[in-house]
This record gives C-alpha cells, sequence and structure tokens, in this order.
C-alpha cells in the first residue's frame, strides 16, 4: 500500500519528469534555431519554465502541510484580487472598500478555512463582505457609478478569493470512506482541470477548426475543446487512487470539472476583451497573470468541493 509521502514523491517524480523531457526538447528546439527568433520557441521554454516554479512552490505548499497550502492560496487570492481590480477603473471612493477587501477579507476567508469554520465561511463574502463593501463605499459619498464600483469589487472578492478558497477547503472535508490525505484531492482537481486547459489548447492546434466564441476566446476550438475535455477526463479516471471515486465516478466529477473550468475561462476572457486586454497581467512568465492561470479553478473549485460534501461525506 503507498502512503501518502510515497504518493507525494510519486506524483512529483511524474511530473518533474515531463517537465525534464519538455525542457530538453525546448532546449533542442532552440538550438537548432540557432540566433533566428522564434517567438513561439520562447514562448514554448517560458512556459516550461513558469511550470517549473510552479511544480517547485506547489510541491514545498505540499510538503510543509495544511497551513503553507492555505497561506500558499491566500497569496493566490492576493495577486489575483490585485490583477482583478487593477484592470477596472476606480475611484477615491473605492479606497476603503478596497482596503477592507485586502487587508480584512483575504486574510479572515482564510482563518476561517484554517479553522474550519464552514458555516461562516461559505457565507461570509457571498452574504456579510456583499453587503459590507456597498457600505463602506459610502465613506467618501461618491455616487458617480456607485453600483458598477460596488459590483466591482464584489466580484472580485468572489472570484478572486472565495471560489479559490474552496481549494484549500477540500482538505477539512470528513469522508467516511476515504483513507487519504485530503491534500490530494485538492492535486486531482489542480492536475484534471489544468491538464484540460493545456490538452484544449495542444488538441486545437493540432485538429481545430471550429471555433467556439470567437469572439471571447479565438483560440479556442470544438475539436480543442471535445479533445481536451476526454483526455483530462481519463487522466482523472487513471489518477482516482488519489479520490474516494470508483471509475464512473471519476469520469463523470471529471467531465463535470473540466465544463466548468472550461466556461470559468470563457467568463474570465469575457471581463478581459471587454478591457481590452490579451492577459490579467505579467506575474508568471510566458503565462500571464495569476488569474490567467487559476481561471478554469476559480469556477470549478467550489463545484467540486460540494460535490464532495454533499455526496460523499
Amino acid at each position: 500500500m503507498i502512503n501518502n509521502l510515497q504518493q507525494t514523491y510519486l506524483i512529483f517524480g511524474i511530473f518533474a519528469a515531463i517537465l525534464v523531457f519538455a525542457s530538453a526538447v525546448g532546449f533542442i528546439l532552440k538550438l537548432r534555431s540557432g540566433d533566428t527568433l522564434s517567438p513561439v520557441i520562447d514562448n514554448l521554454n517560458a512556459r516550461i519554465n513558469a511550470w517549473w516554479v510552479m511544480l517547485i512552490v506547489l510541491a514545498a505548499a505540499i510538503l510543509l502541510g495544511k497551513m503553507a497550502f492555505i497561506v500558499l492560496f491566500g497569496l493566490i487570492s492576493l495577486f489575483a484580487l490585485r490583477e482583478f481590480i487593477s484592470l477596472l477603473p476606480t475611484r477615491r471612493g473605492d479606497y476603503f472598500p478596497l482596503l477592507i477587501a485586502f487587508y480584512f477579507v483575504i486574510p479572515y476567508q482564510y482563518y476561517l478555512v484554517y479553522i474550519n469554520w464552514y458555516g461562516l465561511y461559505s457565507i461570509f463574502i457571498p452574504l456579510y463582505v456583499f453587503l459590507l463593501i456597498p457600505i463602506a463605499s459610502l465613506k467618501q459619498e461618491d455616487t458617480t457609478h456607485f453600483l458598477e464600483r460596488s459590483a466591482k469589487i464584489q466580484w472580485g472578492l468572489m472570484v478572486s478569493v472565495f471560489c479559490i478558497s474552496h481549494v484549500p477547503a477540500l482538505l477539512n472535508l470528513k469522508l467516511p470512506e476515504f483513507y487519504g490525505d485530503k491534500i490530494w484531492l485538492a492535486i486531482w482537481l489542480i492536475i484534471v482541470v489544468q491538464t484540460s486547459d493545456v490538452l484544449q489548447y495542444v488538441c486545437g492546434k493540432l485538429f481545430g477548426k471550429h471555433k467556439v466564441a470567437p469572439v471571447l476566446s479565438p483560440s479556442k476550438t470544438v475539436e480543442g475543446l471535445l479533445g481536451g475535455i476526454i483526455l483530462a477526463t481519463l487522466l482523472g479516471i487513471t489518477l482516482k487512487w488519489l479520490t474516494p471515486f470508483n471509475y464512473w465516478q471519476a469520469a463523470l466529477i471529471g467531465l463535470i470539472v473540466c465544463i466548468f473550468g472550461f466556461f470559468g475561462g470563457l467568463v474570465m476572457s469575457a471581463i478581459k476583451r471587454d478591457r481590452g486586454v490579451k492577459d490579467w497581467g505579467q506575474l508568471i512568465q510566458g503565462h500571464g497573470g495569476m488569474l490567467d492561470r487559476i481561471d478554469s479553478i476559480c469556477f470549478s473549485a467550489p463545484i467540486f468541493f460540494h460535490i464532495l460534501r454533499y455526496w460523499w461525506s
């Protein structure tokens, strides 16, 4: 029987091997291109380097335990909310509610996850912060675009903080028939959804002909969508030993989280198109901003969490 530490070494060993292979391919392609500028190869190597950084950070958080894992996602929420707010116009009247959002709401939401107060962290942002933000906005008595400004901050907190906090909240679930480490539920979700994103891109480049949403996301195709979701679902079935699922459950839940991840990407792309930008930021070289990497997780994490909580607890 493989214990939790051996599972850690096995999974990260597999992904490290994949990245070693990818790095070698990128290095060879770069050598063959010589002095010729190749944006495609440079972008590929930048993405591989970024994945190395993300793999190391995630592995360190897992090995250091629950606290480090929660802190990691708290920082992810911090950077994501900063990107969300920076793309949308703000006024002086937004200063106080933003102060509350960054210095009170984020740490308190993750503190509630840490102490496992489900009854509060599940309604803290959708209810209490929803009411608090417009009240805090009254301080400057600035009524210009009051509704839009309040909604912007509320939306940013919902997507960047509330939804993302469901990833570390998976560690709090009590699943009677599951004896593995709960952190592997989070890893299963991240691997399946992120792999779906990558494979949708790859399958789209190889076989794509029909655009899914040419205005929202010109690179997404029907062929890429189907290929990415099917292959990622198969990966979820292969990794079912990390979860309490049987084969059919892993297939169904993998399919659900991939579909919600796809729609999450589309929704966030719609916001970017509205603001006239390609990426949320430049935090991760070759990958854009933090929100560019976690947009699919934002929508799939709460769904996955509540499927487990209400059907396996």
